[in-house]
């Protein structure tokens, strides 16, 4: 092959565009950068340099590589599957154990592709371009009474196991074996899937469509059925950290499944997962899959209030003493339930609860009982605790409000800045480039060498310093010792400055309490109540942003699950300003 005599040929490869061009042994053009073969040629003088066989070692070398540079024959619901195998993988690694995806998540998926009428029914949607084959004795790891007809478990490998760890990965190391591109004039030119360009139209009543923030909600359901140690919150926060693939979740398909065109809008993800998005789409999966209701949610399990309360007054440095009283707000409020706390997506109106969020709106509640949070009496009990503590400093510290607030406001600013400061250094663009069109591929690519290469030279000339490796998971964002002398640990401080003596028993010193809201929106509204800071104290304002960090959610959306404990737990003081509301509209009529 001779680069040089090649030069002269100034046309654009039909292939990829380039216009790269080198010379077969045979004397026809061929392009460096696809290996695309054209059918014209150079006048050869010297015939007999060229031996026959040669010519044809060297045509069957470059039909290898072209049909290599079409990939295979895919549909856009392996994609997700692909991703779906990756994020339960991650899972695993996280602690979780290995029969959410070999069983719970498996069958999720198998009931999708079947409710969506894909796979694992008698005419799926794509039999008319692929012919499904019919397994006889097929795993079933379904735990629902009937089970439909199943089509072959080889069309989608990943999340199929027959049980033993080893077979898995074997199956895994196969990816697609019966899938394999044949040429076919079926495979689209406008994207590298074969129904990429269908799928982004196809706007089918009654069907849900997947999407990339679905997988998602695909892996909470299935860690809420199987009631693993990880809330909706901890999950996106792992996605952020990038424990959990989800943004450019592409770049970990195999090199065999070509992404352009269309693809880029179905597989890119250019956000973060946002929690009211995540918790609504999982609604919406497990009432379109129909699941039947899931395992109760009874006291002791992770998600129960009593056992998440405990861990956020661990996480944000409050007394131990306050569990108890976030126990006595749950049981009174009726929050902690087995009723209440279960998921039924066959329940006329399907909702499953915020364990998290709601766990967290008790901690505010018992703070408010504590404390009032007006800007006011907490200050005046912190005054209390001050001059205790001065006075009997061998004996157990009364909890300072005062003192906790300067602490905890510190350590928020600086993760909140260091979490900032992450997100806007994010890379969102992957490491495995995608492009519009075949056609693009080598401008893309090029282009992607050329930024790779400048990051480089750039790196090297301000000598900047190397990453440092990312620690890992951990379900705590906040961690407080005794021993640390830099911050103060109020865990074992005593609430006993706020309580006092009545009776036999013992009652908070405040006597008063102001509900978060005196008005809730009505039925026709998209939110419970509405969120203006400016209605309410510094301090209440405090504890819920720094709440609201802890969950990265919305500081309107803790408010209104805080409002909504307050109307169970007060339901005689909100009964009682509704009839008085109503009289006076009865009075104004008159």
């Amino acid at each position: 092959m001779d680069l040089e005599e090649a030069k002269e040929f100034k046309e654009r490869c039909t292939q990829c565009a380039a216009v790269s061009w080198g010379l077969t042994d045979e004397g026809k053009y061929y392009c460096t950068s696809c290996h695309n073969v054209t059918e014209r040629s150079k006048e050869v003088i010297n015939t007999e340099a060229i031996p026959n066989t040669k010519i044809q070692a060297i045509n069957r070398g470059l039909k290898k590589k072209r049909k290599l540079e079409k990939g295979w024959d895919w549909y856009v619901c392996e994609g997700f599957q692909y991703i779906l195998y990756q994020q339960a993988e991650a899972l695993k690694t996280l602690g979780v154990g290995p029969e959410l995806k070999n069983e719970v998540l498996h069958n999720f998926w198998k009931r999708y592709l079947q409710k969506s009428k894909q796979a694992y029914c008698k005419n799926p949607v794509y039999t008319t371009k692929r012919k499904a084959v019919v397994l006889e004795n097929n795993p079933s790891h379904s735990d629902w009474d009937s089970e439909p007809e199943l089509l072959s478990d080889l069309s989608f490998p990943f999340l199929v196991e027959s049980g033993a760890e080893s077979q898995s990965d074997v199956n895994t190391q196969k990816s697609f074996p019966t899938i394999k591109a044949s040429q076919s004039e079926t495979a689209s030119i406008c994207s590298g899937s074969l129904d990429g360009v269908e799928y982004s139209q196809r706007k089918e009543k009654g069907i849900m469509k997947m999407t990339v923030p679905r997988t998602l909600a695909f892996c909470y359901l299935s860690l809420l059925w199987q009631r693993e140690t990880i809330t909706l919150s901890d999950l996106l926060r792992f996605v952020e950290e990038d424990h959990i693939p989800y943004i450019n979740a592409f770049q970990h398909f195999p090199e065999e499944m070509k992404l352009y065109g269309r693809d880029k809008g179905i597989f890119a993800i250019e956000s973060w997962p946002d929690y009211e998005d995540i918790y609504k789409k999982s609604i919406e999966v497990a009432t379109f899959l129909d699941l039947p209701r899931f395992p109760d949610i009874i006291e002791g399990c992770y998600f129960h209030p009593n056992i998440l309360c405990m861990k956020y007054l661990m996480e944000v440095n409050l007394p131990d003493e306050m569990h108890n009283f976030t126990c006595q707000v749950v049981k009174i409020s009726g929050i902690g339930e087995v009723d209440f706390l279960t998921f039924d997506p066959i329940a006329k109106m399907a909702k499953t609860v915020k364990y998290d969020v709601q766990a967290i709106a008790v901690i505010v509640v018992v703070l408010k009982l504590l404390f009032l949070l007006d800007d006011s009496l907490e200050w005046s009990l912190s005054n209390l605790a001050e001059k205790y503590n001065e006075k009997n400093k061998e004996d157990k510290p009364w909890f300072n409000f005062r003192k906790w607030y300067q602490v905890m406001k510190k350590t928020v600013d600086e993760k909140k800045q260091k979490w900032e400061q992450a997100r806007a250094k994010y890379l969102w663009k992957s490491e495995k480039p995608l492009y519009h069109s075949s056609i693009d591929k080598s401008v893309v690519y090029k282009r992607r060498e050329m930024v790779v290469n400048l990051q480089k030279q750039f790196s090297t000339l301000v000598d900047s310093t190397p990453v440092v490796e990312k620690k890992g998971p951990s379900s705590f964002q906040f961690n407080w010792t005794e021993e640390d002398t830099d911050r103060t640990c109020f865990h074992g401080h005593s609430l006993q400055g706020i309580l006092k003596k009545k009776g036999q028993s013992l009652t908070t010193r405040n006597s008063l309490y102001w509900l978060s809201t005196q008005k809730f929106c009505k039925s026709y509204c998209k939110h419970v109540t509405t969120y203006e800071e400016s209605n309410f104290s510094l301090s209440y304002q405090f504890i819920l942003s720094l709440f609201s960090f802890l969950l990265r959610i919305k500081t309107s959306s803790l408010h209104e699950e805080v409002s909504l404990i307050e109307k169970r737990l007060f339901e005689t003081k909100y009964n009682k300003m509704k009839n008085k509301t109503s009289r006076s509209k009865k009075v104004r009529r008159r």
